[in-house]
């Protein structure tokens, strides 16, 4: 993080107020169900344990991590689940919770293997959605904010595994 410069983007309250609004949106969306969240690993987990301490239905939990390999910095746009969810999701809504939505093709990959396994409903929660970057067609169900482009840090999105801690997210202006 030494000699990261950095300018704060959203703030910790603005940060509340949008997944206070968020909850909100999908409490009334799935009321009298119970959802089944299913968080992508690492980035999303401080944004669905925020999401889902506001939600007003009754919720389960799992977790998924992907990966998508390829040399450097630069996916080969091959895509594989690492972990799992544990859960059964046939005949279930299910709410897929991610840190950031980029290229599109990790949550495109997720949405399509997820909906082999026959849930009710399937839906997908994006702290942040970056839409400049975009390599295929996807839409989040549910967007926290949107940003044209630029690299951002700080409440679970993270630089080299660093950075998560941050409460507020800041766009970082030295890359």
């Amino acid at each position: 993080m030494e000699g990261m410069e950095k300018e704060i983007l959203f703030s910790r309250d603005a940060i509340n107020q949008r997944i206070t609004e968020l909850a909100a949106d999908i409490s009334r969306d799935y009321a009298g169900k119970e959802l089944v969240v299913v968080g992508v690993l690492k980035g999303a987990f401080i944004f669905m344990a925020d999401l889902i301490r506001r939600l007003q239905t009754p919720c389960v939990i799992d977790f998924a991590r992907l990966a998508s390999y390829g040399a450097g910095s630069t996916s080969s746009g091959q895509i594989v689940i690492t972990k799992d969810i544990e859960m059964e999701i046939r005949d279930r809504d299910v709410l897929i919770v991610e840190d950031i939505v980029d290229t599109g093709l990790t949550l495109s990959y997720l949405v399509q293997a997820f909906k082999e396994r026959g849930p009710r409903s399937l839906k997908v929660c994006a702290f942040m959605d970056k839409r400049l970057r975009r390599k295929v067609v996807f839409e989040a169900d549910y967007v926290g904010f949107t940003i044209d482009d630029g690299f951002v840090v700080g409440y679970g999105l993270d630089f080299n595994e660093k950075a998560r801690f941050f409460p507020d997210v800041y766009i970082v202006t030295n890359l």
